[in-house]
């Protein structure tokens, strides 16, 4: 079976981008939420047979308790005439989310305080949520606001908010080891592009491409509503944190910004470490932050009572962009070329999970010679020839039990691949043993 770093070398990026992007315009216009027939119509259509768990409605999850599942089937304002000035079938986000049911014939006055829009962007439709508060209302564009004449209009909101289930989905892709990889994502935004569709679809393609590869390493996704999604997973699931010894939770993944680094709480993990060493080697630039308590699941994961290995990463972070949570975060937002992007970067951070060891130099004194046994020239004909000749002496000489290769790699300032390889090309001349 192939290897990933083989696997990386064979990566059809353009390919690759195209597929997620046309993935995402067959789920951009399903109306998600933490709870309901959306999020499972999405998970169901994902290109990888996840578990779907249903966790009833009033189930005590850590401090939270899950809630009511809300449906919708339509949701409309006319005006005196009959036409729609305000419809859900047009924009999933034309609703604020989890409306209450509602019927009724207001006047512009009474209806105003139910609508939200946006001066600053007065074409943008806004992404807004009721999730435990009971309300209605609906979201449109600012422009449109203003062109809402005085008169009696009717209002109809189609919704059920009752007893049912919280849904999350669950893959599994067992390795060599009990160690686990998390990896998760949130599913609940309507007709949002970057903050939710990017995250989904990069972690769908992962599991696929991994399922193609020998892993040392578990792989565990989880496909959660934002926030009471993972604290559900973690109540659920406690005893199966135990085996994650990394984790990265991947949100707006496919924008045109550079590569946004959250650390996980404890700061130093190997998963920190190794994005670290991933992004400096990426040319077009990227940022690494600190943790802190606000933010997507990682805030769950990483709550002193867990604190787990997970770190976040991102193109431009949450807030940072104009479009964030508006209806412009659309199909013409993200790139196929960025989804790809974000897709190859978290593999190699995997390949460097996966190719993470310890070693001793078993000729410690003096430098052993390397021409006797085929091994200055072993990489004849390629143009990093000497780049890996370089990489074999920095192994043999932190290879003293007291150094890991991704520790050795960021001392050399090498691609961890080169280091990898020297210590493969050493093992393989009895140079090396593995502790």
């Amino acid at each position: 079976m192939t290897h990933l770093s083989d696997l990386l070398d064979t990566l059809d990026l353009p390919q690759l981008g195209a597929h997620m992007h046309a993935q995402m315009v067959d789920l951009y216009p399903i109306c998600r939420s933490i709870t309901g027939e959306g999020i499972r119509e999405t998970l169901r259509r994902l290109p990888i047979p996840l578990e779907l768990h249903e966790v009833p409605t009033g189930t005590p999850v850590l401090d939270w308790t899950v809630p009511k599942e809300w449906n919708i089937r339509d949701a409309y304002v006319k005006n005196a005439r009959g036409e729609k000035v305000i419809d859900f079938q047009a924009h999933s986000l034309h609703i604020l989310n989890y409306s209450i049911p509602f019927r009724g014939t207001l006047t512009l006055d009474e209806l105003k305080p139910h609508l939200f829009s946006l001066p600053d962007y007065p074409d943008w439709i806004p992404y807004r949520t009721s999730y435990y508060a009971p309300n209605w209302g609906f979201c449109l564009r600012h422009r449109d606001l203003l062109a809402l004449e005085p008169g009696d209009y009717e209002v109809v909101i189609d919704s059920t908010l009752e007893d049912g289930h919280l849904t999350y989905g669950e893959y599994f892709l067992p390795g060599e080891t009990s160690d686990e990889v998390l990896i998760s994502v949130h599913s609940c935004h309507p007709s949002l592009c970057n903050d939710n569709l990017s995250g989904v679809l990069i972690a769908a393609t992962l599991a696929q491409m991994l399922i193609q590869v020998a892993r040392r390493l578990s792989y565990r996704f989880v496909f959660v509503p934002g926030t009471i999604g993972s604290i559900t997973w973690l109540a659920q699931n406690e005893d199966k944190t135990k085996n994650i010894r990394h984790g990265l939770v991947l949100a707006t993944a496919g924008d045109a910004g550079v590569l946004h680094y959250k650390r996980s709480r404890r700061g130093d993990a190997e998963v920190d470490r190794a994005v670290a060493h991933v992004l400096r080697h990426v040319p077009a630039g990227f940022e690494i932050r600190e943790f802190f308590p606000y933010g997507y699941d990682e805030r769950q994961y990483c709550s002193p009572g867990f604190n787990l290995p997970v770190g976040s990463l991102s193109r431009t972070p949450f807030g940072e962009f104009p479009e964030y949570h508006t209806s412009a975060d659309n199909l013409e937002f993200v790139r196929p070329d960025f989804l790809a992007d974000t897709l190859e970067k978290v593999l190699r951070v995997f390949a460097v999970l996966e190719g993470n060891g310890t070693y001793l130099n078993q000729s410690p004194k003096g430098e052993p010679q390397l021409g006797r046994r085929g091994l200055y020239g072993a990489f004849g004909g390629k143009k990093d020839a000497k780049t890996n000749e370089m990489a074999m002496l920095w192994v043999l000489n932190y290879s003293d039990g007291n150094f890991s290769l991704l520790e050795i790699a960021e001392k050399a300032n090498l691609e961890f691949k080169y280091i990898r390889n020297a210590a493969d090309a050493l093992l393989a001349a009895g140079l090396l043993e593995k502790i």
